[in-house]
């Protein structure tokens, strides 16, 4: 038998719940200049109970490829990849009215 979410009621193969977070979050990708003028990129406003950040860090750190960590629900990049991240979470299945980009 299968198993039946608890939040949307559906099968765990069909459920909608995870897809729905999605569309609902507000994401920022933003610029900061660190220490000696070093440019990060900055992603937050992702859900961290729903999402695994640190994976998903670790795919951004590959597309962009750079170097990175996910801490404090944020996800910081080494560098200026605010429209590589932009592109890659919208392929990712999150809406592009919700991304913005500072």
């Amino acid at each position: 038998m299968a198993e039946i979410c608890p939040v949307c009621g559906l099968p765990s193969d069909i459920c909608v719940c995870r897809e729905i977070t999605k569309e609902q979050q507000r994401i920022r990708v933003r610029l900061e200049y660190r220490k000696w003028r070093r440019p990060v990129t900055i992603v937050d406003g992702l859900d961290d109970k729903n999402t695994d950040l640190g994976r998903l860090a670790q795919k951004l750190k590959t597309f962009c490829a750079c170097g990175g960590t996910a801490k404090n629900s944020e996800i910081l990049l080494q560098g200026d990849h605010r429209e590589k991240v932009a592109s890659y979470l919208i392929q990712a299945g999150y809406l592009k009215e919700n991304i913005e980009l500072q």
